[in-house]
C-alpha cells in the first residue's frame, strides 16, 4: 500500500551549477549523481559538435542550428544562450517533468542562462563552481586537450568574465579537491531539502 507521504511527493528542487570551462563541473555532477539517487541531470541541447566520447541524449542533445532556432521560436527553452559561438539551451518540458515527479534536477548552464533561470524560477538553488586559481583552471583546460589553442584562448577570456558573476550565486564552491567539493554541494542540497518540510 502506498503511504500518504509517497502520494504527496514534494516537487523537486532545481539546482543550477555554473562555472568556467575546465573547472570540473562534469566530474562533480557525475559524482553527485552516483551518491544521491534522487538527483537527475538535465540534458541540455547544443549546436556544437560532440567531443570524443560524448553521447547524444546523455551528455547533450546535439541539434542543428536551424532546429535550435525553431525551438527558440516555439518558446521551448527555460533558458538559452550563446557560448563560444555555439547555442546551448534547457528544454522547459524536460525540467517540468522531472520536478513534477519529485526528482531534484541539476542544470549545468553558463552564467547568462543562469540569469534567465533566476528570473523564471527564483526558488532555484544557484551554485557557482570556482577553480582554486586561474592558473589551475588553465592547466585543467590544457590537460583536457579537446580544443584548439584559439578555442582555449576564447574560453580563457570567457572564464575571466564568468568569474565576475560568482557573487550573484547563492553558494560558491571551490573545486580544489573533488570529494570535498562534492560533499559541500551535497550538504547545500540536503539543507534545501530540509527547509522544504
Amino acid at each position: 500500500m502506498t503511504s500518504l507521504n509517497q502520494e504527496t511527493r514534494k516537487r523537486g528542487l532545481l539546482i543550477v551549477i555554473s562555472g568556467p570551462s575546465g573547472v570540473g563541473k562534469d566530474t562533480l555532477i557525475k559524482r553527485l549523481l552516483e551518491l544521491d539517487r534522487n538527483l537527475r541531470y538535465s540534458v541540455s541541447c547544443t549546436t556544437r559538435a560532440p567531443r570524443p566520447g560524448e553521447v547524444d541524449g546523455v551528455d547533450y542533445s546535439f541539434v542543428s542550428r536551424d532546429r535550435f532556432e525553431q525551438l527558440i521560436e516555439e518558446g521551448a527553452f527555460l533558458e538559452h544562450a550563446i557560448y563560444n559561438g555555439n547555442l546551448y539551451g534547457t528544454l522547459a518540458e524536460r525540467v517540468e517533468l522531472e520536478r513534477a515527479a519529485g526528482h531534484d534536477l541539476v542544470l549545468k548552464i553558463e552564467v547568462n542562462g543562469a540569469e534567465q533561470v533566476r528570473a523564471k524560477v527564483p526558488t532555484a538553488i544557484f551554485i557557482f563552481v570556482a577553480p582554486p586559481s586561474v592558473d589551475e583552471l588553465v592547466k585543467r583546460q590544457i590537460k583536457r586537450n579537446t580544443e584548439t589553442s584559439k578555442d582555449m584562448e576564447a574560453r580563457r577570456q570567457i572564464a575571466t568574465r564568468e568569474m565576475e558573476y560568482a557573487s550573484r550565486y547563492d553558494h560558491v564552491v571551490v573545486n580544489g579537491k573533488l570529494e570535498r567539493a562534492v560533499a559541500e554541494i551535497l550538504a547545500i542540497i540536503q539543507q534545501a531539502r530540509s527547509s522544504q518540510t
